[in-house]
């Protein structure tokens, strides 16, 4: 694609036209969105969101965002929608927040993994909305890379995980969040976010009027929950100051291993952006462990706290094909 990165002019017709052709075709389009790229397919065809979990090699049972163009597309994927919704959306739409909702009796199970309800957004990249308003309907997208690993963040990072699996890789450029979206849950009172995400928890309350409950480990009801997940190949370990990570690094290079810290300071706009990166360079670069200093938990910072816990988290059940779920 030529034209600046994300821009969706005259340049970018031609790879936007073979992406709706392909998603048409029940084939699959990885796309830029602001938080990570997404691996897309016609939410409404169940044999092309199919191809979504055998290309990531996605257990089945865990559900997928559904990315629409607008909120006025909420009643054909949703039903009974809360006044909260609305003032989510029109706060925050587009933007990096999933809401979870009744689904609508017609959509498929294999979009939700079998549940009663479904995570939709409407993303703010310029290139995601060029492709939705084309397509005309839901693109189910999770993040773009194998189930489990680090999500991709450039075209590169999707093209070394999926390769030729993928029809049509739009590039539009590095995400400007580089995490995923945040998820609240709408079907309960008060709501719940069980993800954190792009926008901050202190954002939605103050849309909302009241304070939110936080629910973000284990059960899979949304996509990102369960506990071991956006792990690169290397070890991660957390501490809490750069006295102790150097301390750190010095104990297991020691010992034999190859390790490096990760120290990039209380900037967790830019800890956002820049944290899938570290994590594959230091893959890239070898690295046994790396020990991790996270940035101060508030606003972005509870985002990024809660993918190095996940990144950092036993590996176990990941190895037996349980680990986890990742979306945009």
């Amino acid at each position: 694609m030529s034209g600046p990165a994300g821009d969706p002019s005259s340049d970018d017709e031609a790879p936007l036209a073979r992406a709706v052709a392909a998603l048409r075709a029940g084939r699959l389009v990885a796309f830029p969105t602001e938080t990570v790229y997404g691996l897309g397919a016609d939410a409404r065809s169940p044999d092309a969101v199919r191809r979504i979990y055998a290309v990531k090699g996605r257990p089945p049972g865990h559900p997928l965002i559904v990315h629409v163009a607008s909120a006025e597309q909420l009643p054909s994927w949703t039903r009974d929608v809360p006044e909260e919704a609305s003032l989510l959306a029109a706060a925050c739409w587009p933007g990096p927040l999933t809401m979870l909702l009744w689904r609508e009796g017609r959509v498929d199970d294999v979009v939700t993994g079998g549940r009663d309800t479904i995570g939709i957004r409407v993303p703010s990249h310029p290139l995601a909305l060029s492709l939705l308003r084309t397509f005309g309907d839901g693109i189910a997208a999770p993040s773009a890379n194998r189930f489990g690993r680090v999500s991709p963040t450039t075209a590169e990072h999707v093209r070394a995980d999926l390769g030729d699996a993928v029809d049509v890789i739009l590039d539009g450029g590095p995400c400007p969040v580089g995490v995923e979206s945040t998820i609240i849950d709408l079907t309960v009172h008060p709501p719940v976010v069980v993800r954190p995400g792009g926008v901050a928890v202190e954002t939605i309350a103050a849309v909302l009027g009241h304070a939110v409950g936080d629910d973000a480990g284990g059960v899979s009801r949304a996509p990102g929950m369960l506990l071991s997940h956006y792990a690169p190949r290397a070890s991660i370990e957390l501490v809490e100051d750069a006295t102790s990570a150097r301390t750190r690094v010095d104990e297991l290079r020691a010992s034999g291993l190859e390790a490096e810290s990760l120290d990039p300071g209380p900037d967790a706009v830019r800890y956002a952006h820049e944290l899938y990166g570290w994590l594959r360079e230091a893959d890239d670069k070898g690295v046994d462990v790396l020990v991790v200093v996270p940035p101060p938990a508030e606003g972005l910072g509870q985002a990024v706290r809660d993918r190095l816990r996940k990144a950092a988290a036993p590996r176990a059940d990941e190895e037996a094909g349980a680990s986890s779920d990742d979306a945009t």
